[in-house]
């Protein structure tokens, strides 16, 4: 016990009134795509971000001893002390060339790579320009970039949701402050499923003579042709991570040589964070083998296409999934507790979908966050939005 206790009790209580409080349970994976609970439930994971099953996949665990044996299983150290070994170094080169870049620098994982970069970024202006930067920002980018300003000491000016006009507006009312213009989006958003027009703020940057990054989490590996995710070259900088549809976990940063150089020597997450293991990236190398395999062209496919098929059978029952359009599939009901109640539900029939709510998403905007991947099945899905329609239609009632 500590003499604190009774107000961190108050916290916690404040938190479930609210509907709000989260905690950890035991869930332990059976096999593909199914979790086992404490008490030997068995659901189907409809919630998990291995969008392509890869972190079961055996070539992945393969790889990681193989390069455990070859690096080690831990790093040691940070790069800049202890070196990089070869394999990190031909990693990073297959990384940039997934995303179009000439160079690209690895992190121990999303959220550190956005909380350094967006710091570094800004510390560019000051250095360079002798000016603080002009940071924009999607309203709904991740909490990791808002970290990311907030360490950097700015306050951000948020633009409308995927409205480019109201960029524009605002690129033109900062274009004669003299900081470097730097714009954070995500590809894909994590809570509502929608893409960013990446072409379109592309050419909003390039006229106004801004920085445009991209978070690339939740396209990277199941998006685009090759699973190159969507920036495709019309980016300045991209983020990807590990952790999502590769199966692993950490992130890495794309760019040009120089962006890259300036990141390694500016950004404090990768000066003074040990480097990530070498059995994560060994499985990471195994992921990027099969990413752009037929096989895997054909999947991200059928994801798209689950995903399409959860879509039109909850449009269908008047259920909102948002401005939906990828992978991730929200089922939006409002209230906390309606949250609470309808994933409940949902869980004891069998599957998990998480319910989502503040500060993850505004209040009145709780919902199941479904997630399809590889290792559903169309029944599945169909039986999952029979449970979703009941399971909504009672909480809300």
């Amino acid at each position: 016990m500590t003499r604190f206790d009774t107000l961190f009790q108050h916290g916690v209580e404040k938190l479930a009134e609210q509907g709000r409080l989260r905690t950890s349970r035991s869930l332990n994976p059976v096999q593909s795509g199914l979790l086992k609970r404490a008490d030997g439930t068995v659901l189907v994971d409809f919630s998990s971000n291995d969008y392509l099953g890869l972190r079961t996949n055996p070539l992945l665990l393969e790889r990681a001893l193989i390069w455990g044996e070859r690096y080690g299983v831990g790093s040691g150290a940070s790069r800049l002390v202890t070196g990089t070994c070869e394999g990190t170094l031909h990693l990073e080169a297959r990384l940039a060339a997934l995303k179009g870049m000439e160079a690209a620098c690895i992190l121990s994982s999303g959220w550190q790579a956005n909380a350094t970069l967006v710091p570094s970024l800004v510390r560019l202006s000051q250095a360079v320009l002798g000016a603080p930067a002009v940071v924009l920002v999607d309203k709904l980018i991740h909490a990791s970039l808002y970290h990311g300003c907030a360490a950097a000491g700015i306050q951000p000016l948020r633009y409308r949701h995927n409205d480019s006009a109201h960029l524009e507006a605002l690129l033109s009312k900062t274009a004669d402050q003299p900081g470097l213009k730097i714009v954070l989006t995500e590809s894909v958003f994590s809570m509502d499923g929608d893409k960013a027009d990446i072409a379109a703020l592309s050419r909003l940057c390039r006229q106004y003579n801004a920085f445009l990054c991209v978070d690339e989490a939740h396209a990277t590996g199941i998006l685009g042709q090759k699973g190159e995710g969507l920036a495709g070259g019309a980016a300045d900088l991209v983020v990807g991570t590990f952790s999502k549809a590769l199966g692993s976990m950490g992130a890495f940063v794309a760019s040009s040589q120089p962006v890259c150089q300036w990141l390694i020597n500016s950004g404090s997450g990768y000066i003074y964070s040990t480097a990530p293991s070498p059995l994560v990236l060994g499985a990471v190398d195994a992921a990027l083998d099969l990413i752009e395999t037929d096989t895997m062209t054909q999947t991200r496919q059928r994801v798209a296409q689950l995903a399409s098929q959860l879509r039109q059978r909850m449009e269908t029952a008047g259920l909102d999934v948002g401005p939906s359009c990828t992978q991730i599939v929200p089922i939006i009901v409002g209230p906390e507790h309606t949250a609470l109640r309808a994933a409940a539900a949902v869980e004891a029939a069998g599957f998990l979908a998480v319910p989502i709510r503040p500060p993850t998403v505004p209040p009145g905007a709780c919902r199941l966050r479904v997630v399809l991947n590889a290792h559903h099945t169309v029944e599945q899905v169909d039986q999952l939005a029979e449970v979703l329609v009941q399971a909504v239609s009672g909480a809300a009632s």
